[in-house]
């Protein structure tokens, strides 16, 4: 079985972002897997589909794997060339309307996305939560979605060398305490929600993440409002440069923009807690991370959140900024709390890997 799998998105500003990760992780995982005993008659081809499009239909290939799938913008060929298998990771914007506003053009691009579906002969998604979300807003049969989860990358592990840790902390000029977020700052992120819990237990923020330092963005689209808040809190809190030690107030927030793996593991060891207060998540991967790099999670009991977390997170809802604030206080102030949620997220994580993943997905390649 010849499979040819599509990496465009490492190709685009995906790269950094949860899609990019999600794919080059797959191939890889893949790749490795196929080649193993028993797997030998599976091929993995990783083409750039926006690129090579043309040269893929004069190719002989038994199935086609599109790892993501943008509501509003053309994802998916009109015509099938071979079995087609789609990754749909969340549809957020369909739950949420409001806060993102498709436009015309992407009303007329999602009305296109949604006749392509129709031909795709399965969906993967991140979680039960999503697959209920893809019936519900999409339409498409129950029976042909399957749930395969993701996994933190190998990189991510508690990390000893403290003399390594401490480089990183002087890097970035990060306090002894901090609470951590990863991720875009996009509404369902819920980070005002977050700031403002951070400014109850007078513990600084730490947001790594590409997008939270972007310049040029359009400062009155709807779904960048929560970015222009974030942003001109954060100049107001460094307005005062005369000394880094106002960068360490109570209420302090550090951006890093885009962090490599290397810096990022080490980041989430020295966290004291991460943090997702999200009202929506497909997935949720940094928690993953995070409990795999031995740092304590405080997360919200939204969508798959609780699916991904079980037990081993202190759960919040995301809506009451005195409960997210409640939350982060029991693990900042009991070191038994703290302690017990690093052994269970230990214990919980073991659940994910890539060598599932991509025993998951090869799996639902043999069915289509």
């Amino acid at each position: 079985m010849k499979i040819a799998i599509d990496i465009s998105p490492l190709k685009t500003a995906h790269a950094s972002r949860g899609i990019g990760f999600y794919t080059k992780n797959l191939v890889e995982a893949l790749e490795q897997e196929s080649k193993g005993a028993g797997e030998r008659e599976i091929e993995i081809i990783p083409l750039d589909f926006s690129s090579q499009q043309l040269a893929i239909t004069n190719q002989q290939f038994d199935l086609f794997h599109y790892p993501y799938f943008d509501l509003f913008f053309r994802t998916l060929p009109l015509r099938k060339h071979a079995k087609t298998v789609v990754t749909i990771h969340d549809v957020i914007p369909l739950v949420f309307p409001d806060h993102y506003p498709p436009g015309i053009k992407g009303w007329i691009n999602f009305q296109i996305q949604k006749y392509s579906l129709k031909k795709v002969d399965t969906v993967i998604t991140d979680s039960q939560s999503s697959k209920d979300d893809i019936v519900k807003y999409l339409g498409y049969p129950k029976e042909k979605i399957h749930v395969v989860y993701l996994a933190p990358g190998k990189g991510f592990r508690p990390i000893t060398d403290h003399r390594s840790l401490i480089t990183v902390r002087q890097k970035y000029s990060f306090p002894e305490k901090y609470i951590l977020y990863v991720g875009d700052v996009n509404w369902n992120k819920n980070i005002p929600g977050l700031v403002k819990a951070c400014e109850k237990v007078k513990i600084p923020l730490v947001i790594v993440g590409k997008q939270a330092t972007e310049k040029s963005f359009d400062q009155f689209h709807p779904e960048n409002q929560d970015l222009v808040w974030l942003q001109k809190v954060y100049q107001s809190t460094t307005s005062n440069k005369q000394s880094l030690l106002l960068r360490n107030k109570q209420s302090a927030i550090f951006l890093t923009g885009f962090v490599e793996e290397e810096d990022l593991v080490k980041i989430y060891n020295l966290a004291t807690v991460y943090c997702q207060p999200s009202f929506y998540e497909g997935f949720g991967l940094p928690i993953l991370e995070a409990m795999t790099c031995g740092c304590p999670v405080v997360a919200a009991n939204t969508s798959s959140l609780p699916e991904i977390c079980g037990d081993a997170a202190i759960m919040i809802n995301p809506s009451d900024t005195n409960d997210i604030a409640h939350g982060l206080s029991q693990v900042l102030n009991d070191k038994n709390t703290a302690r017990n949620l690093v052994n269970k997220g230990s214990k919980q994580v073991q659940k994910f890997s890539w060598e599932r993943t991509a025993k998951s997905t090869l799996a639902v390649y043999k069915v289509v």
